[in-house]
């Protein structure tokens, strides 16, 4: 199934390459998604999972289910319980029922509403004993009593292999059944039902190996050192040797093996000793605006209310100007090295540094959005928004008051006075709003109180580096260890406003299977820093011939020290800050365009191949498949835009104040072409 290796103008507009492989007979066959995070959120692969189900749903139709645990809460707010309209799938839940094992169906209340089927694993508790020693029998895998979690993947497991068994009985040889299994908490599902030799085709995807995960989280040099962990010892030493068996066991026991990116198969294929078969990169559900240039009045519009919050916060210390100030955040999990926080602390301290030596007038408020331990709002934060909304009552009420004697001045004819049309009162309503704005502490860096003040990794850093938020500072810190809520009295703001309102999202991560934050940006048309260590940073490197150009600026974290590293990622802001409005106006217009490689539209084919692939292997009498090379993401590249840096001198604007609002094709005929070795800003 190859993909053709060019791309033609018209994919620029949205016209994916086309797939050259024959649809599967869907009406044939049966397609089960198992995952521990179907209806339940924990982590990423429940976004994976929810968003991907409106495209699959597209193509199977009736005759596609989601399995996974059931929790009561979730299944009475994001279920809609109804009979499964197939009845050996009926008689196959039956079949447990009777056997005191509690299963439910229903429709997942997402976009495409997918039929979803939910095993209790407490009503099948009492089997635990005997299924642990069945795992020991067919695998030698052993689970010690005290591991929770990898017990309740045992349990819903052998119920998963137990339905499976029922349905193909039912079934028989028509319609074939196809399971699809996420993480090593679905793996016991998929190493019993082959073991059981079930009639069964499967696939097994890994979104991050255990140990690599546990690895990088220790500040292991993890990259460089693939080849020579000692894979079974390091396992132990960390306790989960058994669920590094699981995870193993279900890598080799799967028709096809997928990871979400490049970086995580090389990494797979040493922690696991398997090379994925194909490579299903995570999409989105890429919502398309109505009006051409929606995206950059969003942004304009959540950049207003950052402003308004940035006003409360640095009350009594606003000697910036605000029209000229960027905004940059991080968000995700607080793991602090993963996640690149060390790299981006010591680079905003490089960064502030270059913006001081340069005299530059733009001032960068960064944002970090990680949630962590605390008690409550930090008061000064609180007092911070209440000063600012106090100031905004008093403006409003001198303006009122302002407003009605000019009116009255213009019905007379007369030019009112200006000294004599606001009184005494006036002004000291005003002064007094002004002595209430002195303070004689720096703007909080924290929004919370922390429970460990001292040791957070966040804070010593700052502490470190002496970013402060001082007058001085070209580089100011807000750190607001919690997600973002509209309803916070603080900033109210859901996350995607938020991102909206950014000039700029960095995530400099160490470890990133694939990296759903820079994703989102790209998707909504904001700049973004990634690493070609994360999934999303090698996607980019593959399908974009200048990523940079387009707002996508990469990292290498795999070839250079973190010296370099931390020298790269400050010139790229540096760069940043450098541009002028215009030019960021062009450049997130750039960034929207590649939206469409983010489709799941178009990245759901990958999970298309793989399934075709395991049917192949599992019923190679019923389904042939002719053998080509291992499928690559890497389909077509977008070239480099026809001027890069966007130069607003060789046009000239429409009117007098030219808006956010500009021509997508502004780009293709300003300023001179791009020089090899120019950044692309």
């Amino acid at each position: 199934m190859p993909l053709p290796r060019s791309v033609s103008m018209t994919s620029l507009s949205g016209l994916l390459p086309a797939w050259e492989e024959d649809p599967l007979p869907v009406e044939e066959l049966l397609l089960f998604e198992v995952a521990w995070e179907v209806t339940n959120k924990v982590g990423g692969i429940y976004t994976v999972i929810q968003t991907k189900a409106k495209v699959t749903v597209d193509e199977w139709g009736e005759n596609y289910f989601m399995m996974g645990p059931y929790f009561e809460h979730n299944f009475k707010t994001q279920v809609e319980a109804c009979e499964p309209p197939n009845q050996a799938i009926r008689k196959a839940m039956d079949a447990l029922l009777h056997n005191g094992c509690q299963v439910y169906f229903g429709r997942w209340l997402i976009e495409g509403s997918p039929y979803v089927i939910l095993f209790d694993i407490g009503s099948a508790a009492w089997n635990l004993d005997r299924w642990k020693g069945d795992l020991w029998q067919t695998c030698s895998i052993g689970l010690p009593y005290h591991d929770r979690e990898a017990n309740d993947a045992l349990i819903l497991g052998s119920l998963i292999a137990w339905f499976f068994k029922e349905l193909t009985d039912q079934l028989g040889d028509k319609p074939n059944v196809i399971g699809h299994f996420h993480e090593w908490q679905a793996g016991p599902g998929l190493i019993l039902s082959r073991s059981r030799k079930i009639p069964l085709a499967t696939v097994f995807t890994t979104h991050a190996t255990l140990l690599g995960r546990y690895l990088c989280a220790g500040n292991a040099d993890f990259y460089n050192n693939l080849d020579k962990f000692d894979i079974d010892r390091e396992a132990g030493d960390r306790q989960i040797y058994h669920r590094y068996c699981l995870e193993r066991a279900a890598v080799h026991c799967a028709h096809v093996f997928t990871t979400v990116s490049q970086i995580t198969a090389v990494e797979a294929n040493h922690m696991l000793h398997r090379k994925p078969d194909v490579v299903t990169p995570n999409g989105l559900n890429i919502k398309k605006f109505s009006a051409m240039h929606e995206f950059q009045n969003l942004h304009s519009t959540n950049k207003v209310h950052i402003q308004e919050f940035v006003r409360g916060h640095f009350y009594g210390h606003l000697d910036f100007n605000l029209e000229k100030t960027l905004f940059f955040f991080i968000a995700g999990r607080y793991e602090f090295s993963n996640k690149g926080a060390d790299l981006f602390i010591e680079s905003l301290s490089r960064l502030n540094y270059l913006l001081r030596v340069h005299r530059n007038d733009v001032t960068v408020v960064v944002f970090f959005i990680m949630p962590a331990k605390t008690n409550n709002f930090n008061v000064e934060s609180l007092k911070g928004q209440a000063v600012r909304k106090q100031l905004w009552d008093t403006a409003h009420t001198v303006k009122e008051k302002f407003g009605k004697k000019l009116y009255d001045a213009l019905l007379k004819g007369e030019i009112p006075d200006m000294n004599s049309i606001l009184d005494r009162d006036d002004f000291t309503i005003m002064k007094r709003a002004i002595y209430a704005t002195q303070r004689h502490s720096l703007p909080p860096v924290t929004t919370h109180n922390m429970l460990d003040d001292s040791a957070d990794p966040i804070l010593s850093n700052i502490r470190r580096i002496s970013l402060f938020n001082s007058r001085n500072d070209r580089v100011k810190i807000i750190f607001h260890p919690e997600f973002l809520s509209s309803t916070s009295p603080l900033l109210p703001m859901d996350y995607e406003d938020f991102v909206r309102g950014c000039n700029l999202g960095v995530f400099p991560s160490y470890y990133e299977p694939w990296g759903y934050t820079p994703a989102e940006c790209t998707v909504m048309g904001i700049p973004s820093v990634t690493t070609n260590l994360s999934g999303f940073g090698c996607f980019m490197e593959e399908h974009v011939s200048d990523p940079a150009a387009y707002g996508i600026y990469i990292v290498d974290r795999r070839f250079r020290s973190a010296e370099e590293s931390c020298n790269q990622l400050t010139q790229f802001m540096f760069t940043f800050c450098q541009q002028s409005r215009r030019q960021r106006i062009i450049q997130r217009n750039r960034t929207e365009r590649l939206s469409d490689l983010l489709d799941w539209r178009y990245l759901g084919t990958f999970y298309m191949h793989a399934r075709h692939l395991a049917l192949s292997r599992a019923f190679p009498d019923k389904f042939k498949m002719e053998q080509v090379a291992p499928l690559k993401t890497e389909g077509f590249r977008y070239p480099r835009p026809y001027s890069v840096p966007p130069s607003p001198s060789a046009s000239l604007h429409s009117t007098p104040h030219h808006s956010d609002v500009e021509d997508d094709d502004d780009d293709d005929d300003e300023g001179k072409k791009k020089q090899p070795g120019e950044s692309g800003n």
